[in-house]
């Protein structure tokens, strides 16, 4: 319209005050709110974390939208592979996934190895870690992972990625399910009362923290976090980047004055390469430059560290966007 528009005003050298005044109108540059770009984030369950995370993050984009006319919107989804799955198709920008997810979809494994390598994945910034945690029944007198040996111990239900993380544990230490006398199969909402009523004496479970699933056992019947350490877990952590140390912080849970350390899955936030530069960098300027703000919004943001957040767990280079601000702030 605004060629259209010049051509004509160089046939004419003179116009009426009304045409003036519309030429006037129709060149002038566009209201900011028409100017604004959207951008969608994918999470999970609107209970779970992820959901939380998105929220959190759209609230401080768009905080200052004003300033740089991106919109932020959270969507509640199936979870990791759907986000993964549906940023890949150009249906969402960006989205939360575990780290082993995002690793699995960059390289065409897993759950991914029929669809391919979907190599324009890009790493934003990890989030909060999601530690494999053992949990010991007091009576038990459970010290270290080796005590559950002969001992009854819940793997995690057939076809969970805590399963999975359990049974490659396992192989990595020289051993099998029949380490333990008893190789329970319950879901993540039956172990707690299952430790509590004494028909096992412990349990796996991937989770961010604090976890009400923990968070009962350990209340009402003294239940103990179990550290997950030693050369095994070092040399997992160090062949698999989706892998991270992570400790669970000393009091987080009833009678457990300990920290405890133990290694896991970190969820992370991600995104394509098609998506632009400045829109990636204006949300990590937003999260990072608010940073005390967001380890407000949820309780499992509390003891996130800025200078892990951009290279633990991360499974896919890291966004151009992301990089230019890190960079920035010295934190690459």
């Amino acid at each position: 319209m605004r060629k259209f528009l010049n051509a004509s005003f160089g046939k004419r050298l003179t116009m009426t005050a009304g045409a003036a005044a519309m030429f006037a109108a129709l060149a002038a540059p566009l209201p900011a709110a028409a100017q604004q770009k959207f951008v969608s984030i994918g999470t999970g369950g609107v209970t779970g974390v992820y959901y939380a995370a998105g929220g959190a993050i759209c609230r401080l984009v768009n905080k200052d939208r004003a300033s740089h006319g991106l919109r932020c919107s959270v969507e509640s989804t199936g979870g990791s592979v759907f986000n993964i799955n549906t940023i890949k198709a150009g249906e969402l920008d960006l989205g939360v996934v575990q780290s082993d997810v995002g690793y699995n979809a960059y390289n065409g494994e897993g759950q991914f190895k029929d669809a391919g390598a979907f190599k324009k994945l890009r790493s934003v910034f990890s989030i909060h870690p999601e530690p494999f945690t053992v949990v010991a029944r007091k009576e038990a007198n459970i010290k270290s992972f080796d005590d559950f040996k002969g001992k009854r111990f819940n793997v995690g239900n057939p076809g969970s990625g805590t399963r999975a993380s359990m049974e490659q544990l396992l192989k990595a230490r020289g051993q099998n399910l029949s380490f333990f006398s008893l190789a329970s199969e319950l879901r993540p909402d039956e172990h707690g009362s299952a430790l509590c009523d004494g028909k096992i004496d412990g349990f796996f479970y991937g989770v961010g923290h604090p976890s009400a699933n923990i968070q009962d056992p350990t209340t009402t019947c003294g239940a103990q976090l179990v550290s997950l350490t030693g050369p095994v877990i070092d040399k997992l952590v160090e062949q698999y980047p989706y892998y991270a140390k992570v400790s669970i912080p000393a009091g987080l849970y009833p009678n457990n004055p300990q920290e405890t350390n133990t290694y896991g899955v970190l969820a992370t936030f991600v995104t394509s390469a098609d998506v632009p530069e400045e829109s990636v960098y204006r949300i990590v300027k937003a999260v990072f430059d608010n940073f005390e703000d967001f380890k407000k919004l949820h309780p499992a943001f509390g003891h996130l560290e800025a200078k892990d957040m951009v290279k633990n767990g991360l499974s896919a280079p890291l966004h151009p966007g992301a990089e230019k601000y890190f960079k920035e702030k010295g934190l690459l």
